[in-house]
This record gives C-alpha cells, structure tokens and sequence, in this order.
C-alpha cells in the first residue's frame, strides 16, 4: 500500500532528535508473521489508523474513521474465521494470555512503583521479542522517562520509535513528550508540542500545559509564560493555584505590577484561601521597595466605591491604590471580622440568590443520575411538602462521636443546639440513612422512641438502600437557603461532579461545624465576613491562608496596608490601637 504523506509535525528549530518526526519511514518493527490473523488484523488496523491521521482536513479525517471501523468488522472475519467459535470468556482468556496483554501487565506494576529500569528493560526485551506495542505501552514507558533524570534520553528516542511505528498519540503522549521537552530546558519544544496537539484534534488538558507553563516560569520567561496562559485561556482551561502561584511569581521577579495584581484576582476568584507557598510569593511582593511606588496617588472615590458595588463587595478590581512603603503583617482576624493588625473590617460578599436557584437545579440534577431507584426524587416530592427548613444535619457524621460509634445522644444535643440558634426555634431537618434507624443503636428502647418522636415531628428523612446521604443533605440545605450541621469538609470525588466556583462560596456562608476541644460540642456557626482575598477601598489587602480540619487553630491572614499620611484620599477607616500611623 502506498502510504499517503504525514502532516509536517514539528517547526525545524526543533532538535534533530524530533525533526524526522511522523516521516514517511517503514518501522523496521513491523515483522510479523502474515499467517498468523491476529497479527494481520493489527497491522491492517494499524494501516486504517495511519490513514486516517495523515489526512489533512477534520472532516477526511472524520471519513476514514467511519471506514476504519466499517472495516474492523470485514477484517475480523477474514483473519479470524473461526473466532465466532469461541465464546467471549475464552477470547478474554487467551487476550489476557497475549505478550501485549502480559507486558502491559508488567509495565503498569512498573508505573505503581516507579520502576523505570525494570520498564525499559521489558521495552528492550520486547522490541527484541517483535511484540507488537500500543498506545497503552508507549505512554506508560514515557510518563516513567519524564519522572526521572535517568529517562529523559530513552524518553526521547521510544517517543520517536512511537510516532515511526505510526501509533497515533493522545493527550497523554503529547503531555508526557513535552514533560520530557521541559525536563531538558526545552519549554520552547514544550509548547510547541502543545500546539501540534491540536492539529490532531485532541483537546489540551491543564496537565498539558504544566510543561511549558512552569519552564518558562522557572527561566524568567515571563512573556512566554504569558503566552501559555492566553492559550490555555482560549482553550477554556481553568488554571488552578499552582499555575497561578507560578504565574505570580515570575510576575513578581520581573517587576510586572500589572500583572501581579492579575494574578492577585484570578487568585481571589479561583482559590479564595491559598496556600503556605502562595502566601510566601505574596508576602515577597508587597516587601519589595520596587511594589512601594507602584500605586495611584489620586484616585475616584466614586469610581471606587461604584467598582465594589458591581462586585459585591470584597474588591474593586481598579488596581494599586496608595502609595508609600506596605506594612506586611502574619495576623488573625477576629469573630467580628476586624484584622487586629491594621483594624479595618472584612466584608460579607453577597451570593447572587439566582445563582442559589441554579446550584440547586445542577444538584438535583446530578443527584438523581446517581440514584440507583428514584430515591432522590421522592425525598424532592417530600422536602417540598415537610419544608423548609431553618438548618439540615448530616446525621452520620454528628452522630459518630469517635469515628466507630454511633450515639444518638450526641446526635439529640447537636440538633437541640441548633434549634436554639434558630430565629424560629424550629427543629432542624435530619438526615440518616436507613440503616441507622432501624438497625444497631436504634434498636435501643431510649433510641427507638426518640426517632419515632422525630419522625411524627417531619424533621428525620431516611435515605433508602443504595443511596448517598451527601447528595440529600447538600440539596436540602441549598433548596432551603439554610445552615448545614456538618464537620464534612465536602472535598471528596463527589463533591468535585459539582465542577462549580459557587460551591464554596455557599459553604463558607451556610456550614455550622463542631468543636470537641471543651470535651462538650459546641456549635461553631459560620462566620460574618468572607474568608476570601479582599480588597479593600482603601487600597489595603488581606489574604487569608489555608487552614486543617482543626477548628481551634487560628487561621493566618497577610495584611498589607499603607499609612493613611503616604494616601492624599482620607479614606482610612481603622479604629485598631496598632495602627502605629
């Protein structure tokens, strides 16, 4: 078969290692006996595969895919005759026997361990053995060459075996290519890598842009780490605070102010809280003498004001206001929300009620797709009848005061705290699944009574077989716009489907927690102001840091704030005693 030409991969300013890329060469690894069908069907698979990608427009490429899979079928059965014979557990057992079924297996025990000797040296053995390598095979052997210094000249060289043996790449072989680019102090090829991904109509992921993004943060690059950021932008990918704090970095080192207050933003929006080397790159910004004579020295109060108005309060958005040298402090910000550093009082920032409606529409949605039986819909058709409701406990996790046993009674005083911090001293809705209730301590005289008395009351909802509680407690506390009692911090996988910025913005204003440190829990409810960055009209910042599971620490905040006598608005609103101004 004459092979149609492939598509020029890489610019020739690459390296010479990558510059035959996707050329016309056969692989001198494709020896293979023609008598044997299943080797045939690969290969001509292989060819139909190779077809497909060296055409020049999506939609050929969209034509020879359609026939690529008519054709699967007619192969099969000219190669295999008698595979129709074989019953489908059989085909799986003698598939599972295959060396490639084999060597995948040894090479995914490499890539748990990290064994990158042991991986190359089944690669070596295999090309030696003229077994035939895939897709799976090759990203794993490069994903364990990009992880070591020891791989990064093999990595190269089975990447370009890959690409000659014509196995179409997918994300996962480009991100691992460009990881390899970047290891060498490549970020150049890196994201050029990124661009030809593209071409293959194969949608970037945020690790894709790892590569590029932090090599040319790491060299100073900041214009080309900027590049990589308007493109990871168009491509709708979100960067998350590592990029972010990556990006602020180099923003800082190279005197971007612009720039740093971009990121400072994005920050605010995406992390809201960030963590121990965020707050370092912070603190280093407003410690620089260079960050003391950037701001506006006469500013619109107005305009200002106006700025926070539309945002809802805890920013602007205008840039650097002030000038003058930053007081930086570590402080703590107390229950009222004043920094006991520079005095100034945080602000609640407002939720969007119609952004509560759709949260809960998006749950509700997600909820049901996860409910085996239409569980979820009946308790929809109940909640509507019974609420609302002042607040919602997740009773699993109140009532296991030690993690292993359940106790009602720990369970009847937390909600009995909690009806007393009602304005309508009504009881709270309580969740538990089935099991709790008519199983192990709810077999007891004392329990059994006390959750007949919650049931005729319409305040305890069991959750039936199959079903998660989380999906029914959230959506209860969101439909009824009301607290949650609960010490989950809601950061597993399930709470990830929600994929939305407005879930921690509700949680933070919604969750009423548990504090044992008295040895008597005692109800610690949501706090009055944003834990959030925020900008104040004054020009005055305050970050709030990331804090554990532990309600008795304190959280750390970075104040950053300018003497009222450097500001020639008289706008300082700080009655704190250590105001040293």
């Amino acid at each position: 078969m004459v092979m149609p030409p492939r598509p020029t991969f890489l610019t020739t300013r690459l390296t010479p290692l990558f510059s035959s890329l996707f050329s016309h060469s056969q692989s001198p690894y494709f020896s293979f006996n023609s008598n044997t069908p299943s080797l045939f069907l690969r290969n001509a698979t292989r060819t139909l595969t190779t077809i497909t990608s060296s055409s020049s427009s999506p939609s050929s490429r969209r034509t020879f895919s359609r026939y690529r899979k008519s054709q699967y079928h007619r192969l099969s059965t000219l190669a295999q005759p008698s595979a129709a014979k074989l019953s489908a557990k059989a085909r799986r057992r003698i598939a599972r026997g295959s060396p490639e079924a084999i060597l995948k297996h040894k090479l995914d025990e490499c890539s748990k361990t990290g064994d990158l000797v042991e991986a190359l040296r089944l690669y070596d053995d295999a090309r030696n053995d003229g077994v035939l390598m895939n897709l799976d095979h090759y990203n794993k052997l490069l994903y364990l060459c990009a992880a070591s210094d020891l791989g990064l000249k093999r990595g190269m060289d089975i990447f370009q075996q890959m690409l000659i043996d014509r196995v179409l790449p997918n994300e996962a072989t480009f991100t691992n290519a460009a990881r390899l680019a970047a290891a060498k102090n490549d970020p150049d090829m890196a994201f050029e890598l990124l661009k030809r991904m593209k071409d293959f109509d194969i949608v970037p992921k945020l690790r894709s842009y790892g590569p590029a993004l932090y090599g040319f943060c790491r060299e100073g690059d900041a214009d080309k780490a900027y590049e990589v950021d308007a493109d990871m932008i168009r491509s709708g990918i979100a960067a998350e605070e590592s990029e972010l704090c990556a990006l602020l970095e180099v923003s800082v080192s190279s005197n971007r102010e612009d720039k740093v207050y971009e990121m400072l933003q994005r920050l605010r929006t995406t992390v809201r809280q960030v963590s121990e080397s965020t707050f370092e790159v912070i603190e280093s910004w407003f410690n620089k003498e260079f960050a003391a004579k950037i701001g506006e020295k006469n500013w619109d109060v107005n305009r200002i004001r106006k700025g926070i108005e539309r945002g809802g309060g805890g920013w602007h958005g205008q840039g650097w206001l002030g000038s003058g040298e930053w007081k930086v402090a570590k402080t703590n910000v107390n229950q009222d929300g004043q920094c006991l550093s520079c005095g100034e009082k945080l602000v609640s920032i407002d939720i969007d009620p119609r952004e509560t409606e759709r949260f809960a529409d998006s749950l509700s949605i997600l909820a049901c797709k996860k409910d085996p039986k239409l569980g979820f819909i009946h308790f929809k058709k109940w909640l509507k009848q019974h609420g609302p409701f002042d607040a919602v406990v997740d009773g699993a996790n109140m009532g296991l005061a030690d993690g292993q046993h359940f106790s009602f009674g720990r369970l009847r005083f937390v909600v009995e705290e909690l009806r007393q911090m009602s304005p309508t001293k009504r009881l709270p809705l309580i969740i538990l699944h089935v099991n709790r209730v008519t199983g192990g301590p709810a077999l007891s005289p004392n329990n059994r009574r006390l959750i007949e008395s919650w049931r005729k009351n319409g305040i305890l909802y069991a959750t039936p077989q199959g079903s998660n509680d989380d999906w029914y407690w959230l959506y209860a506390a969101v439909r009824c716009k009301c607290l949650l009692l609960t010490n989950d911090e809601m950061r597993d996988h399930l709470f990830q489907l929600l994929g939305s910025s407005f879930f921690p913005r509700w949680k933070e204003k919604h969750q009423v927690r548990v504090s044992t440190s008295t040895g008597k829990p005692v109800l610690v409810p949501p706090p009055c102001y944003s834990i959030v960055i925020q900008e104040s009209e004054n020009g005055n910042w305050h970050v709030p840091s990331v804090t554990g599971d532990d309600l008795d620490i304190p959280r750390k905040w970075l104040c950053a704030s300018r003497s009222r006598k450097n500001s020639l608005h008289n706008l300082w609103k700080s009655t704190s005693a250590t105001d040293d101004t």
